[in-house]
Order: C-alpha cells, then sequence, then structure tokens
C-alpha cells in the first residue's frame, strides 16, 4: 500500500490474489484452540458467512454447507452444545476442516475463532478487468481508503473533532496494532478484525460516524445545508472520515460499508445487533469535500501549555527572532511543534538545546498545518528534569548537532 504523510507503511495485495488475513497484522497463534470454541459462536460466524445448516440431529449437531459451487463438496459436523462428550471432538475436526478448506471464508472464520474481533468489510462497485477481478489501482485505492477510515474512526474514539490534524495520531495508531485484514478474492472488498478486546471503542465510534456522515450527506443534498454535518462531530464525523470516504468512493460507482460484532462479546450497548450497511455513491462527494473543507476551517485553535525538548533551532542571523522545533513531551497530543520566537525567548531555547533541558511554553495550537504550529508563544523557561531524563536528551543533542550547528551560523535549514 502506497504510504500517506501521516500513516504507517503496509504492504500491498495483486488485484485478484488473496492474502491470508495475518499479513497485515500481527500473526494470533497456530490457531483457535477447539477446547475454547463455543459452538454457538462458530455457529454464528458460519451464519454470517453465508454458510448454510442442512440437517443434523436437533439439539445435538448440524451440518454446514458454504455457498457457491464448493457446497457438495465440504461440510461440517458442529455440536449443537457441548454437553456431549464428543463435542469437543467434533469441533476439533469442524476447525481441521477449516483449515484444509478452499472456500474463501474459511481463512475469515478461523481469524474471528482465534482472536474474537468485531468485523468492518469494505466493497467497492468497480468495473471488471480483463480477468474479472478488480485492477492493482483499485485494490490499492480501496486497501488505502480503508486504513484511513479506521484511523479516523480511533481518533474519534480518543476524542471528538472536526479535524485532527497531529493530534492524537499516534495513540490512535497504536490503538490499531492488532487489526488483522483479509481480502476479498476479486480485489473489491475488504474485511479488518478489530480485536474486541483493544477495539471494540473504535469499531463502536465508527458505526456511529459512518451513520452520522450518511445522514449529514442526505440531509445537505437535500437541502443545501451543512447544519447536519456540525452536529455530526458529536457522532465522531470529522475532516479525517470525510476525506477517507471521498478516497474509498472516487474511482468507483458506489461502496459499501458493514460492521458485524463478534458473536464471543456480544452486542456493544445502544448499537443493534445487525448494523445496516452504510453506502456512499459518487453523487455524495461534493458533499462530503465541502464538508471536509468546513471542518479545516471552523476548527478552533487549542490554549495549550507545552512541555518539550529542542531538536532543531533556527534564525535567519546571529540576533533577531528565530523558529524552534520541539519534540513534545506533555502538553498536548502532538509529536512536534513549530515555534517562532522572539529574541529572547530563542536565546533561552538555545541554552536549553546546549544544556540537554526540555523547554516550557505557552501558546495556541494552530489548526493551520494541522495543529503543528504555537502561536502567540509565552512563558518561555527551561525544565528541570532528573539525570537520567537528562542524559537522554542530551544524547538527543549530540544526534541533531548539526541542526544546533545551523542555528549558530544562520543558516538556512
Amino acid at each position: 500500500m502506497h504510504r500517506s504523510t501521516e500513516e504507517p507503511t503496509g504492504g500491498t495485495v495483486p488485484a485478484g490474489g488473496r492474502t491470508h488475513p495475518y499479513a497485515d497484522g500481527p500473526d494470533p497463534g497456530p490457531g483457535p484452540d477447539p477446547a475454547g470454541v463455543d459452538p454457538a459462536v462458530l455457529g454464528a460466524l458460519l451464519r454470517r458467512h453465508g454458510w448454510h445448516r442442512r440437517g443434523g440431529a436437533r439439539g445435538r449437531y448440524s451440518r454446514w454447507v458454504p455457498p457457491g459451487p464448493l457446497a457438495s463438496a465440504t461440510s461440517l459436523l458442529v455440536p449443537d452444545t457441548t454437553a456431549f462428550p464428543d463435542s469437543e471432538d467434533l469441533v476439533a475436526e469442524a476447525l481441521a476442516a477449516l483449515t484444509r478448506s478452499a472456500v474463501p471464508s474459511a481463512r475469515d472464520i478461523l481469524v474471528a475463532l482465534t482472536v474474537p474481533s468485531d468485523e468492518i468489510r469494505w466493497w467497492r462497485d468497480v468495473p471488471e478487468g480483463a480477468s474479472g477481478a478488480a485492477d492493482w489501482t483499485g485494490a490499492d485505492q480501496l486497501r488505502t481508503a480503508a486504513r484511513q477510515i479506521l484511523l479516523a474512526g480511533s481518533l474519534a474514539a480518543r476524542g471528538r473533532a472536526g479535524h485532527h490534524g497531529a493530534r492524537h495520531r499516534r495513540k490512535a495508531r497504536n490503538a490499531l496494532d492488532g487489526t488483522l485484514v483479509g481480502p476479498a478474492d476479486d480485489g473489491r472488498g475488504l474485511t479488518a478484525f478489530v480485536p474486541v478486546t483493544a477495539g471494540r471503542a473504535v469499531a463502536v465510534q465508527l458505526y456511529a460516524a459512518l451513520h452520522a456522515a450518511r445522514e449529514a450527506v442526505d440531509y445537505q443534498r437535500a437541502t443545501g445545508g451543512m447544519e447536519a454535518f456540525d452536529a455530526a462531530v458529536a457522532a465522531g464525523v470529522s475532516r479525517e472520515l470525510t476525506e477517507a470516504v471521498v478516497a474509498l468512493v472516487r474511482g468507483s460507482e458506489g461502496t459499501r460499508i458493514t460492521l458485524a460484532w463478534a458473536p464471543a462479546a456480544g452486542t456493544p450497548e445502544g448499537c443493534p445487533a445487525s448494523p445496516e450497511p452504510v453506502e456512499f455513491s459518487p453523487g455524495d462527494l461534493p458533499a462530503l469535500r465541502l464538508a471536509g473543507a468546513r471542518y479545516l476551517r471552523d476548527e478552533p485553535a487549542v490554549a495549550v501549555r507545552i512541555t518539550g525538548a529542542v531538536v532543531r533551532l533556527r534564525r535567519s542571523g546571529p540576533r533577531g527572532p528565530g523558529v524552534v522545533r520541539l519534540r513534545v513531551l506533555a502538553g498536548a497530543e502532538v509529536g512536534h511543534v513549530r515555534i517562532e520566537l522572539d529574541e529572547e525567548a530563542y536565546r533561552i531555547a538555545g541554552h536549553a538545546h546546549l544544556v540537554g533541558l526540555p523547554l516550557r511554553v505557552e501558546g495556541r495550537l494552530e489548526n493551520r498545518g494541522g495543529f503543528r504550529r504555537l502561536s502567540g508563544a509565552s512563558q518561555v523557561a527551561p525544565v528541570q528534569v532528573d539525570e537520567a531524563e537528562r542524559d537522554r536528551l542530551m544524547k538527543s543533542l549530540q544526534e541533531n548537532v548539526d541542526f544546533f550547528e545551523e542555528a549558530c551560523t544562520g543558516e538556512e535549514g
């Protein structure tokens, strides 16, 4: 997958290929333990993925067959309960059959059993290539947009904002570390398995945000008004989400996003057991783009008191004001900020940098530039730290000595 400026790298999936679901996340282990698999959960997952129940001894076991042409060649015998002596053996045999199965959904079911996860599915209606599959560019676009949508949901789970910018981004990405991904065979679909233990809040937030975005788009198209997008911020809609949906829809004839809760964890409070899919079409793009621009324009600056390590200093001459770059240690959910300082404050920052002390400064974190700039800087002062932290900061100074030499000579960075 191509890398955006704000997201970690990931691999691409060739058009028409199928990646093992563990490929984009940590391998959860050798597979589900039959002793820990609830037959009711296994049955729910089979039903979700289109398998059909065909006979069996009612109350004892049931036979399941997959959809499509493999139905006559594959079947699973699944116990209805764990009350019988052979229940665990039947579950073990069913899991072994899924492991060997050529049915595309078999792997998805095994992943959901191994790591109880809420499933988020994306689907894009795009023209078929010569092989009947989506082309490489379309598959790559799907994966990029899906990742952006997940990140937007994770950002909203940490706090509501019309425009998040760089705020909370690191923690939002970390919350998605355990997510597993498995594409559809034709390159038009993608499924993310979001672990319940670490990611349910993200899935619930994304459910609310997507439906709120859909309603806001409908309102804007019907009335021309943008008020619904303002209200939708409380549900988690943001510039990040609208841009991600635009990326998903662009170049397609329509898209669909479906959420399904992990059967082992049940339905989250306040959510329907089977959420309706959310669909977007090319006709929705103007409203989504208007909303993104509105969120960017209207999100206010934030008053902050930041503590950070000086990692870069630059000014045009030996005297006068200059620009300082801080690696933020506390006070704001961003990685770095850029601050313009007057001559006296710049001198204080330079001294703090030389002796390995962090700097404390008050100001307003500006929307402009994604909340990476601090305006109106005041109360600039070094902060005392313990010896271990000071040694670490001094090491950082040595690694960035070229930056400091630029500050001393007045060269441009």
